[in-house]
């Protein structure tokens, strides 16, 4: 036996194909020559001996061998349901199949095979190859069609076709069935997997390979499923196996439906060298779509790897498990190396910061790179490849929390020496977190207490988101505002469920994460009176454990500090008062409100600064003096300002007090004269 070509391989298939098809035809023949009373010819005998002779020479000429004989062995046909399957092949392939067809039934109106045809026209036939159970119907090789528009017609005298799939499987074009490709995509392995990975993969491929069939389910679980797909590619490869991968959410869900998708997916896969890499979604599972995924892996019996965040339990089939973690350190620096160091010049030296800051997988190391060699054009490298690497991970939290522009520096914040201070050294723990948890080895001590955790307590409009935007712009990271209506929920478990997307999609990219009046999400642990009370204990526990392991900045915002549990307060990095600004603050906010290119006119920021309000308080009202101003075509001016805190003070439902306006009175008093005589006029 000789191993050819795959070209030559197809058209010695089709060779065979060809010669197993005349075999059914002059047996056709033979049938049509009794119908008629006519005597079968040695010629005719001689031309099926020949037409099976010619397919019995081309088997032992090629490896591997025709797809007719690997399907009959697969699905074990007997020659009597192989020449049904060659009858209704012949019908597809052969145009002068449907006269002879319509000649052996006796019927010009029924020029199609039917099981009655084979059944008298075949040897060895027996009825049982037409049950449901059967090969022909349980693997869907056949299927019956339409009889001239009528229903409930005799199963013998249906018409029968091939499967579509099948036809073309016979004929030597491998596919996968158009009822599975619609739900599933190809996995295109990497060319090489980060070390680590490289190592779980070789695992995969020895499960496989060292025990006896049917294979065990691979289980790989952990927050980063995007490695974990990739790593299952890379060992079906390794196997010779074509990778699918399929959305747990798109399984069928009518059971029938269901039964068919399992079916035809062991078929296909007994037809060719091919793995499921089913992605269970943790997010939104109902209990119904959990028992038909149960239902689903335990039940379909082909090569099977469960991608899911948490470890699944697998009850009534064999599983090995494995945990994918994010790519260490180590894994980035030679995954970067790889992908970008060789084009992207000035990138040797930063890798330290890069990986410090950002946990890329492989896919995301690549995309970032490819990016930075296009914008290296315009700007350095470096700034390019962490702007890259920025835009990666931002689809990871964007639909979990709303993205601020950082558009504040240091000028625009009116603080304290001392609390500037405190912020400039939060600025050089991010920094340097490298240097001192891997290169000095503090992060070897423990693994607790790593994350940076930072609360801004204060008033309303002191300054707390701002200082927030400062840092994200020191330091070129993204900063995202955390919605807590999203992440409270009233149903046990949804708040931790919650919260642990939102750590788990920034630790990526070490974005900072700003939880706005955080007192309202991690208030003070409550006695334990029911199992409300419990439940809402260990949401508070969780939460402390994560803001302890984030590889991020945490702010957390209130304006009652008194409100926080005081363990909380201990496991706090950093934390910053912003005192409601004084008058000497108030006056410098009042400078610098205004832009450069707003008119003004007799602005007395001293003056101003006797409003007794915050800093975000005098912002608005800033505002709402220039759009007086611009209305009434003028610069702003006193007056505006007079009438914005008028407005702004009747929102915070507090009275303009005559020693805060006291010198304005006059310019009050001329303003609404001028307002008067225009509206009489």
């Amino acid at each position: 036996m000789v191993t050819i070509s795959e070209h030559g391989w197809i058209e010695r298939n089709q060779q065979y194909l060809t010669a197993a098809i005349a075999a059914v035809r002059v047996q056709l023949d033979q049938h049509i020559a009794r119908m008629t009373g006519r005597q079968v010819s040695n010629d005719s005998a001689a031309e099926l001996l020949a037409a099976r002779g010619r397919c019995a020479e081309i088997s032992e000429a090629i490896s591997p061998q025709p797809a007719l004989e690997i399907l009959c062995a697969l699905f074990r046909l007997s020659s009597f349901e192989r020449d049904i399957l060659l009858l209704c092949a012949g019908m597809e392939l052969d145009a002068a199949f449907a006269s002879s067809a319509a000649a052996a039934n006796g019927d010009a109106q029924r020029p199609y095979p039917t099981f009655g045809l084979a059944l008298a026209a075949f040897t060895q036939p027996h009825w049982n190859a037409l049950l449901p159970t059967a090969p022909l119907r349980h693997w869907r090789l056949i299927e019956f069609g339409q009889s001239g528009g009528l229903t409930g017609a005799p199963v013998t005298t249906r018409p029968l076709r091939i499967d579509e799939k099948i036809l073309h499987y016979l004929t030597g074009i491998q596919h996968l069935d158009e009822r599975l490709a619609n739900f599933v995509s190809h996995v295109t392995p990497p060319a090489r997997l980060m070390p680590t990975q490289q190592g779980i993969a070789d695992c995969l491929v020895h499960s496989w390979s060292a025990l006896p069939k049917p294979r065990p389910v691979l289980a790989l679980s952990g927050p980063d499923r995007v490695s974990a797909r990739l790593i299952a590619g890379s060992a079906c490869r390794s196997m010779g196996m074509t990778p699918y991968s399929l959305n747990a959410h798109a399984l069928p869900s009518v059971p029938s439906e269901l039964h068919l998708f399992i079916r035809l997916w062991e078929r296909d896969a007994g037809l060719g060298s091919i793995a499921l890499v089913l992605n269970c979604e943790d997010a939104d599972v109902t209990p119904t779509h959990e028992t038909q995924c149960n239902e689903f892996i335990e039940r379909i019996n082909v090569p099977l790897i469960v991608i899911s965040r948490e470890r699944r339990r697998i009850e009534n089939r064999s599983a090995i498990a494995f945990e994918i973690a994010r790519p260490g350190t180590p894994d980035q620096r030679t995954a970067w190396k790889a992908a970008s160091l060789e084009s992207v010049h000035g990138l040797n030296g930063h890798l330290d910061r890069l990986t410090s800051q950002f946990s890329l997988n492989l896919s995301e190391i690549h995309a970032a790179a490819a990016e930075a060699k296009v914008a290296s054009d315009s700007e350095s490298a470096f700034d390019a490849l962490w702007d890259a690497c920025r835009k990666q991970t931002r689809s990871h939290l964007d639909a979990l929390a709303q993205r601020i522009d950082c558009n504040s520096t240091w000028n625009d914040l009116v603080l304290p020496e001392e609390q500037k201070e405190i912020l400039h050294d939060i600025v050089a723990q991010v920094r340097q977190r490298s240097k001192v948890y891997e290169t000095w080895g503090f992060g070897q001590k423990s693994n607790r207490g790593l994350g940076i955790s930072v609360l801004f307590a204060g008033s309303s409009g002191t300054g707390k988101t701002m200082a927030a935007e400062v840092l994200a712009g020191e330091l070129s990271l993204d900063l995202y505002r955390i919605d807590l209506s999203s992440v409270v929920s009233k149903y046990i478990g949804e708040t931790e469920k919650n919260l642990r997307r939102v750590f788990d999609a920034a630790d990526t990219g070490g974005a900072i994460l700003l939880f706005d009046e955080a007192d309202a999400l991690f208030g003070k642990r409550s006695d334990v009176k029911d199992s409300h009370d419990r439940y809402a204990n260990i949401e508070v526990s969780y939460l402390l454990q994560r803001m302890e392991a984030y590889r991020g900045l945490a702010i957390l915002t209130t304006n009652m500090r008194s409100a926080l549990d005081a363990a909380f307060l201990r496991r706090l990095r950093f934390i910053v008062q912003f005192p409601f600004p004084d008058a000497i603050q108030r006056a410098q906010i009042w400078r610098q409100v205004f832009p450069k290119n707003a008119p003004t006119c007799g602005l007395n920021p001293d003056r101003l600064a006797q409003l007794n309000v915050a800093g975000g308080n005098i912002r608005n009202m800033a505002l709402t003096a220039a759009f007086i101003a611009a209305d009434r075509n003028e610069p702003v001016g006193m007056s505006h300002v007079l009438l914005a805190a008028r407005s702004e003070y009747a929102k915070l439902e507090k009275p303009l007090t005559e020693s805060e306006i006291a010198e304005w009175t006059e310019m009050s008093t001329t303003l609404e004269e001028g307002e008067n005589a225009e509206r009489h006029s």
